[in-house]
């Protein structure tokens, strides 16, 4: 008989944890075809769902899916979210939580992917020169060079460190 994962059973631990302790949870997830998720809402192939008590109806984690009701725009839809596409379970209120690896990469639907690129591997793409006008840099940014410590305060977030 072949073993069951460990993820199930610390998504649940890390949902029960956040419930008693007066915390909002969050799940977030990779969408591929098995997720049953409102479209409109996957952002970059995931989507990031609440799911306390007060968010879902008949929320169940068992070993291979997570599946509840929940409200969208006052519409009840139906979620159902593989264990293996689940990235992360946290609180909103900390960003205390679990990050997990998805076993692969699951396709976006916003992409039309043949079969034979998906077996090419990694793709190149150019990378601007340092000589580019002041606006073009402007616009876009590069990463934040100046160590200062993240201010306190405002909506905790997840950085996924890989």
């Amino acid at each position: 008989m072949s073993e069951i994962s460990t993820k199930p059973y610390l998504l649940r631990a890390i949902y029960e944890w956040c419930t008693d302790n007066g915390y909002t949870p969050y799940l977030a997830a990779a969408v591929d075809a098995q997720t049953r998720v409102p479209r409109e809402f996957v952002k970059n192939g995931e989507i990031v769902l609440n799911i306390s008590f007060t968010a879902t109806s008949g929320l169940k984690m068992e070993n291979d899916v997570i599946s509840f009701n929940a409200r969208f725009g006052g519409v009840s839809r139906e979620i159902v979210v593989p264990v293996d596409n689940v990235v992360a379970i946290y609180a909103r209120e900390n960003g205390q939580g679990m990050a997990f690896e998805v076993s692969s990469t699951p396709a976006r639907d916003d992409e039309v992917q043949a079969e034979e690129d998906v077996s090419k591997g990694p793709a190149l793409s150019a990378v601007p020169s340092g000589n580019e006008d002041s606006a073009a840099s402007a616009e876009n940014p590069g990463p934040d060079d100046n160590n200062d410590p993240p201010k306190k305060g405002g909506r905790p977030t997840l950085t996924r460190i890989k």
